[in-house]
């Protein structure tokens, strides 16, 4: 297939390949173990470590109704003697340098490995304040032959949206839109090497209906797996996980007792930079050695995620810690895998996601045990206000790496412009045709998946929350004025 605009009238190429999108998500086949030198009969345990980058779309100018929406990244450059801007050239070549990192350890014959994970709206604003460098750089290690196997990128939400909080209806346009966006810039094969899918705020959704129908559309577009925090789901009969460090098979079962399910990867431990910062991972895989699995004796995975710009540790010690990592390990003992990878050497072993064992969102276990064998949406409902009356800790807002932050509970002059926007998004566009290659469906789209980013919340009222509801707004002037 032929390539595609990345920018289209100023807007970031977001939707109107659907079809081109389903048909290179849906080829098929493995990515990487054709390529790889690892055999799992040589490992004692291995490691895989991600980093997570995003800068959200601001309203750059003091009077938001008239307001630019620009990167946060563009306002921190331009903006340096304000408290807290300083790092911004260095947050830039935080998401410029990994591909520095692999290229140099590859060329000195090492076997580094690493996952990336980069929001919509980072990409578009790396685009839109001219940092193309950044991107052209990336592009060698997505790209080259050479260098590409060393590196896998994750799919996650356009707009760094958190699943349990954003209407469902969008989360499939959040995952859909990543993936054009991806493809204008990197190219369909590339796209068709995003096999993992890496949550915003590695946030799982934990109502039974909002879980199916996450689990569902990653599904139907394409993923075969899903990081997983580890205090975010707990096995079937309620408890902790027992074990983190081999695949699970998450399963989201719905109000109606309908299932789907897909392979889990667990990230361990809670949210600290260090832990990847220091490489972390690769001292935990050390402590681990081969287990059985559904009759076969295969190596663990010790799997972590983390901002790759955030913090001291990020910026100043990872680089040192991440190439001492790579110059310790190589094919055997414990070895740096990326995700697919280590799926596709235990496929090659015989196994497939019905071999792992299950798991369920945390707290469904409370729901499933009183329901009876013919669950409904009535049933569940009235078993979830009961539970939340019998405990005031239980919530079906989802859970995180860190659990004692609610994206719902107080942000409700965010929620509901934010719903009512998404109600009539689908309202206005659903019932009739639409080009969605046409600026006014991509820009109402843009609008949506920006007014969903968790930023709003997670930075707490004033002018964050401020920024939101002015997105909705002129979302909603959108589709009044422009269909």
């Amino acid at each position: 297939m032929e390539s595609i605009p990345e920018i289209i009238n100023g807007l970031p190429n977001i939707s109107g390949w659907e079809d081109w999108v389903r048909q290179t998500t849906a080829r098929g086949g493995t990515v990487y173990l054709g390529r790889t030198p690892m055999r799992p009969e040589r490992i004692q345990s291995a490691f895989a470590v991600a980093l997570h980058m995003h800068q959200p779309v601001i309203l750059y100018n003091h009077d938001l109704r008239t307001a630019p929406m620009v990167s946060n990244l563009q306002y921190m450059m331009e903006n340096q003697q304000m408290h807290g801007n300083q790092d911004a050239p260095v947050f830039a070549w935080c998401y410029k340098r990994t591909a520095d990192f692999i290229r140099e350890l590859v060329d000195a014959g090492r076997q580094p490995r690493m996952m990336l994970d980069y929001s919509g709206e980072l990409l578009f604003g790396l685009r839109q304040m001219g940092r193309g460098d950044i991107l052209d750089n990336l592009k060698s290690v997505t790209l080259n032959d050479r260098y590409w196997p060393y590196v896998e990128w994750l799919g996650t939400m356009w707009g760094h949206a958190v699943a349990p909080s954003t209407p469902v209806p969008d989360l499939r346009l959040h995952i859909a839109a990543w993936q054009h966006h991806f493809a204008s810039i990197f190219g369909w094969d590339a796209l068709a090497r995003v096999r993992g899918f890496s949550p915003p705020e590695v946030h799982l959704p934990n109502h039974p209906d909002t879980a199916f129908e996450y689990v569902k559309a990653l599904k139907e577009c394409g993923y075969t797996w899903l990081l997983v925090q580890e205090h975010s789901a707990e096995e079937l009969d309620g408890q902790g996980l027992r074990e983190r460090y081999l695949p699970r098979r998450l399963v989201a079962r719905n109000s109606s007792g309908e299932e789907v399910s897909i392979t889990a990867l667990i990230k361990t431990q809670g949210s600290d930079t260090k832990l990847i910062g220091q490489m972390q991972p690769f001292h935990e895989a050390k402590g681990q050695h081969p287990r059985d699995l559904a009759g076969r004796r295969v190596p663990p995975c010790a799997t972590q995620i983390s901002d790759g710009e955030n913090g001291g540790v990020m910026i100043n010690e990872f680089p040192s810690a991440y190439k001492q990592t790579s110059w310790q390990t190589g094919t055997e003992g414990v070895v740096g895998l990326n995700g697919t990878e280590y799926l596709e050497l235990l496929g090659a072993a015989g196994l497939t996601e019905k071999d792992f064992a299950p798991i369920q969102p945390l707290h469904q276990h409370k729901i499933w045990q009183r329901t009876g064998n013919k669950p409904s949406h009535e049933i569940v409902a009235r078993i979830i206000e009961e539970l939340r009356k019998e405990d005031p800790r239980f919530n079906m807002e989802g859970a995180s790496w860190t659990n004692d932050l609610s994206w719902v509970r107080g942000y409700e002059n965010v929620l509901d412009p934010m719903n009512k926007l998404s109600a009539k998004f689908h309202e206005t566009l659903d019932s009739r045709p639409v080009d969605k290659r046409g600026h006014p469906y991509r820009n109402a789209l843009f609008h949506l998946l920006a007014s969903q980013t968790s930023c709003y919340r997670y930075w707490g009222h004033g002018r964050w929350t401020d920024f939101a509801r002015e997105i909705c707004r002129r979302g909603n002037d959108i589709l009044t004025y422009d269909f």
